[in-house]
């Protein structure tokens, strides 16, 4: 099954609704009982509380007290509405305020932003970026984020890449986080997890045989508390990928 991505759906009508041109308006048939940014929240907070394979075209004009046809005259499909979706979120993310503050510090408040937003809308984290809606919520997000790096003197086309890289990095981690608290719900915590796992491993992780992965496993799950732990992994991945890009923002002023 192919993932979920934006611009799934015919482009030229999408970018019209999202950037609501009046033509996209029926100027005939029956008279709408909703507005589309009505329809855009009934199905956001439809995802938000039942993830993607919940979202149908069926289900959100059921949200909205109205027949499937009816909703149709809004969206063509649910890919369609998964752009307006995207975009939605995307205007409504909070945006810290970076003005002064060194380009680690804009970077760090950038990624946490995104963070904030996948915990919000998790299923945000599941829809393809490779190719973005272009809409006026993703456009204007875009223009704030590109200005986290407007003293480093890095070329156009490296400060998108530096800011791609970025949030591709956010979004794994939103996915590996949400897949842990998944893992919880269905099979109990980390500690009941291991108190069950305990007994039948110390009879075979034989430290002569697997040193290092006895060792370092040991040390590791002591420090972090579990086996693994999405916000451990996601702070020490991010201050790496900002070392990473040092090389980059700093070299270039210099």
């Amino acid at each position: 099954m192919s993932p979920d991505r934006p611009d799934a759906g015919d482009t030229a009508r999408t970018l019209a609704l999202l950037w609501r041109d009046p033509a996209t308006v029926p100027t005939r048939g029956p008279r709408r009982t909703h507005d589309l940014d009505g329809v855009v929240r009934a199905a956001v907070a439809l995802a938000d509380e039942q993830g993607l394979p919940a979202l149908t075209v069926r289900r959100v004009a059921e949200r909205l007290g109205i027949s499937t046809m009816s909703l149709y005259t809004y969206v063509a499909d649910r890919a369609e509405l998964l752009d307006l979706m995207l975009d939605a979120v995307h205007l409504e993310v909070p945006r810290s305020d970076t003005t002064g503050r060194p380009w680690r510090d804009r970077l760090r408040m950038v990624a946490q932003d995104n963070r904030r937003l996948f915990e919000r809308h998790p299923w945000a984290a599941e829809v393809s970026p490779v190719r973005p809606s272009l809409g006026p919520g993703q456009t204007a997000k875009y223009e704030h984020e590109l200005a986290a790096f407007d003293d480093t003197a890095v070329d156009d086309v490296t400060r998108d890449a530096c800011l791609t890289h970025l949030l591709v990095f956010v979004r794994a981690c939103a996915r590996d986080a949400a897949d842990a608290r998944a893992i919880a719900a269905e099979s109990g915590s980390d500690e009941e997890w291991w108190a069950a796992a305990a007994p039948l491993l110390e009879r075979h992780l034989d430290p002569a045989r697997y040193p290092r992965a006895v060792r370092v496993g040991a040390a590791a799950g002591k420090a972090a508390g579990s086996a693994h732990d999405p916000d451990r992994a996601y702070a020490f991945g991010l201050e790496r990928l900002l070392d990473g890009f040092a090389v980059l923002l700093d070299g270039s002023r210099s």
